[in-house]
């Protein structure tokens, strides 16, 4: 099931790769608005801002391993692109080694510093007892988050995005089951709905690392590979950490957006929480492209091929901006279905919120999606540095602009800070892509023409 991106039509390999991926993100996504919807409609309001003031935290912890994972697979992406088989076997054995040390250290810090971090971000009293223990629990089993991105982006690095969405498909509907189960029937509230995403997230990265042994020959180590470990750690760490610490900066701005959000009370949580999560799931198919758009620069950059790379995300963008329009006219004249299937009170009040909040948000929807365009293929042609700036920029528009809104007492405010900061985090990366790829293509013409 790999897929050799450096031959062949872009569109229709980009496509090809694409729709599993989309897919799985989208069912990725529905583990934790499963969560969000059950716990809301069984639990109450409190229970739904409970696990809201969380979802900041999981972005920046989850968010972190996302990136170093991915930016581990992008050297596998690479030696796949330009067939070095070995190569590719040592990268797999280096991420593994280098994410099991990272996941140890991280689970740790995460755990100890939680109660401070939920105090810092002005977590409510009354929501505060549930909100530790959600996101203790979801810390407590990030080794199998861990487990999945990592397999997935291994698997994606060769081409293979099917098998990650299959076993992603199964564990998303056992997750569904469990917290029907946890939630209603045991009434275990939200350390159920926690406990149901862990064991599901351990099903789904238990699978795809059986599958990569068992079946998977380019991504599977033989016994003497297993020396390795340490041939591409420098190499992924480059890599790897920049990326990681994109998603940290973007994170940050996130957690002090909700830090300052929630001293505007639990209605204003509950509504930003559902809102937030319906703006997820629609935007899934960007991070999908992102996904895409890494495998796709990445193999291509491993045979140095960059007129490809620029065809392929030219017509990325455009499939992106197009899907970005319909996305935000659908999502904005359907907030009055999609909200109150959140809550079980009066949905008067959430919705107040969430018509502000649609009215703005989704109108930025296209520099949004873009942003995930050029900074992945930045990230596949070895510029994850580069897309550190990106995340800055984005980090200081976000956070000014909120901080100063929630002391005016200013929802809209607090929206127009998301929005600003895709805006201006777009427009920087698109500069830094086409500074790049023109330095690159004018590095290999002086090249050939030396060689003529």
């Amino acid at each position: 099931m790999e897929i050799d991106m450096t031959k062949g039509k872009p569109f229709k390999l980009i496509m090809r790769f694409l729709i599993p991926v989309v897919i799985g993100n989208i069912i990725q996504q529905l583990y934790n608005l499963a969560d969000t919807i059950i716990v809301g409609k069984y639990v109450g309001q409190d229970a739904l801002a409970a696990v809201g003031a969380t979802g900041t935290i999981m972005f920046l912890i989850i968010g972190f391993m996302i990136g170093m994972t991915g930016g581990f697979a992008v050297v596998t992406a690479q030696k796949f692109g330009a067939r070095e088989g070995e190569a590719v076997r040592h990268s797999v054995v280096s991420s593994i080694f280098l994410s099991a040390i990272i996941t140890v250290v991280l689970t740790a810090v995460s755990l100890i510093g939680m109660r401070g971090l939920l105090t810092l971000m002005n977590t409510p009293e009354d929501v505060f007892s549930m909100s530790y223990t959600y996101i203790s629990i979801i810390c407590g089993g990030l080794v199998f988050n861990v487990l999945y991105n990592l397999t997935s982006s291994l698997l994606r690095a060769v081409g293979n995005s099917k098998i990650p969405l299959y076993f992603l498909l199964f564990s998303a509907i056992l997750n569904v089951f469990l917290d029907l189960l946890f939630v209603i029937v045991l009434k275990t509230e939200v350390a159920g709905a926690a406990l149901a995403t862990v064991i599901s997230q351990g099903v789904s990265g238990i699978s795809c690392l059986i599958y990569i042994f068992k079946k998977e020959k380019a991504l599977s180590p033989l016994k003497s590979d297993w020396k390795h470990y340490k041939d591409h750690a420098k190499k992924q760490l480059m890599i790897g950490i920049p990326m990681a610490l994109q998603f940290s900066v973007t994170a940050i701005g996130t957690v002090i957006v909700q830090g300052a959000l929630n001293t505007l009370g639990s209605v204003v949580m509950a509504s930003y929480t559902a809102s937030q999560k319906i703006e997820q799931l629609v935007t899934m198919p960007f991070q999908g492209m992102g996904v895409a758009m890494a495998t796709y620069c990445g193999q291509n950059r491993g045979v140095d091929d960059y007129k490809r790379i620029r065809l392929g995300v030219r017509e990325s963008a455009i499939i992106t901006a197009v899907y970005a329009v319909l996305a935000a006219v659908a999502v904005s004249f359907t907030v009055d279905m999609t909200i109150p299937i959140f809550v079980k009170e009066d949905p008067a009040p959430i919705l107040e919120y969430a018509y502000v909040y649609f009215d703005i948000c989704p109108k930025f929807f296209v520099p949004l999606g873009l942003i995930f365009v050029f900074r992945n293929a930045l990230q596949g042609m070895g510029h994850s540095v580069t897309t550190l700036l990106g995340a800055a920029i984005e980090l200081v528009s976000r956070i000014a602009l909120a901080v100063v809104s929630v002391k005016m007492h200013s929802y809209a405010g607090v929206c127009y800070a998301n929005a600003t900061a895709w805006l201006s985090a777009g427009v920087l990366l698109f500069i830094c892509y086409e500074i790049a790829i023109t330095k690159a293509l004018r590095e290999k013409r002086s090249t050939q023409g030396n060689a003529a």
